[in-house]
């Protein structure tokens, strides 16, 4: 396959937001079938929604991180309010199998320090991304395809969960990436890297 090559030399971190959703499950049959690995940056209420999904998640191999629990603007909310949207998400990855995260994505990309203090408080290191794929901007399959590209060794590309150009997107994406001698890998909890999984 295309994403198990033998000797990459180097790694990137394909993540998605939003999740787990209603092509949750085409999302992980098409990693799959790429032999490919990815971060899922689930949010606390569909965690709790549908557990399965999370479950799943993790039996394909799937890193999962918080992605807060209702996706707020997360800057307008008091320090409280801040500590409850992650501890909430931390609570409802945990209870539906998906262990308790080290990483956490803010919505919207907004953080401070007081938001990365309180995610550091729970284990967690705040991943921003070096390439947008766009595809919450309504980009094209072929649009998303071609922002893969500006990847390179330990970079990590921001995609979604729930939209079907971003799926159709990987195999080209994992097949582009292996001709340039770049392969899937994991987001590093110490640096947010990507880095070779289980490194």
């Amino acid at each position: 396959m295309a994403g198990d090559q033998a000797n990459p030399t180097g790694y990137v971190a394909l993540t998605f937001d939003d999740g787990p959703g209603s092509n949750t499950g085409t999302l992980l049959a098409t990693l799959r079938a790429c032999g490919a690995r990815a971060t899922l940056f689930n949010t606390g209420q569909h965690a709790t929604s549908d557990r399965r999904l999370v479950a799943a998640e993790v039996r394909e191999g799937m890193w999962i991180g918080n992605h807060s629990y209702t996706h707020p603007h997360m800057l307008t909310l008091r320090k409280g309010e801040m500590r409850d949207e992650l501890f909430r998400t931390q609570s409802a990855i945990q209870a539906a199998g998906g262990g308790r995260p080290t990483l956490f994505r803010p919505p919207f990309g907004e953080k401070d320090e007081t938001l990365e203090s309180l995610a550091a408080e729970l284990g967690m290191i705040v991943v921003m991304w070096d390439v947008d794929s766009e595809d919450w901007n309504g980009a094209t399959t072929e649009a998303i395809v071609a922002a893969a590209e500006g990847l390179r060794n330990g970079d990590v590309m921001l995609m979604h969960d729930q939209w079907a150009t971003t799926i159709a997107a990987i195999p080209q994406i994992v097949a582009n990436l292996a001709r340039r001698g770049l392969s899937p890998g994991m987001v590093d909890p110490k640096t947010g890297r990507a880095v070779a999984p289980g490194a």
